[in-house]
């Protein structure tokens, strides 16, 4: 079975291709001098390979078996998201499983409308990670800031996912949970703490 994984970040089982597209993971990749270039940063473990979702990955159509996502696509942009969700569409086979984990927009939406607290307000948005505490300085900041993608650009619930999914054609919508696949090439890519306070769902091609 064929096994991809995007947005892996570290993440890099051997039984699965792997891919990202950090700045990082560029410079990383650029031959004799891309080490040196990263010698002082967090490195990306040599399978991991460089592919964007919100273009196009460098798959065939149609020959990906399983396809895996965890807390990538609250980075993406709403227009990119359902991008990515077309993408993922693509690679699949007819019958392939795509699994995605994301966080939860509802449940920190309850706890900030339950909270009586002066500061729930601050709490949330640090929360979603979707606001900015302070503006880069210096030239090289705002160039390190500008390329990666740290912050969370929309979030998402379960109904409002699941939507996304039928919209893009994906079938045997469900919610899931850690280690319930049925497929065991999930095991080695799946981490249990990734999946708290998260959306994770299950569907089909």
């Amino acid at each position: 079975m064929r096994n991809v994984q995007y947005g892996c970040g570290l993440s890099c089982p051997t039984d699965w291709e792997n891919y990202d597209t950090s700045p990082t993971l560029r410079l990383q990749k650029i031959p004799i001098f891309g080490k040196l270039i990263t010698r002082n940063r967090v490195t990306f473990p040599d399978g991991v390979r460089i592919g964007d979702i919100t273009k196009r990955l460098p798959i065939e159509d149609n020959s990906v078996d399983n396809l895996y996502c965890s807390h990538v696509l609250e980075h993406l942009s709403f227009e990119d998201f359902h991008h990515a969700l077309k993408e993922s569409y693509r690679v699949l086979k007819p019958g392939g499983i795509f699994r995605l984990v994301m966080p939860d927009l509802k449940p920190l939406v309850e706890r900030y409308v339950r909270s009586e607290e002066a500061n729930a307000s601050i709490a949330f948005i640090r929360g979603t990670l979707m606001g900015v505490e302070e503006r880069p300085k210096g030239f090289k900041n705002r160039i390190i800031q500008s390329a990666g993608n740290h912050h969370h650009l929309w979030l998402w619930d379960a109904a409002s996912t699941s939507e996304a999914l039928k919209n893009a054609n994906f079938n045997e919508i469900r919610l899931c949970e850690f280690g319930d696949a049925q497929r065991e090439a999930f095991e080695s890519v799946e981490e249990a703490s990734r999946f708290n306070g998260a959306i994770a769902i299950q569907c089909t091609k």
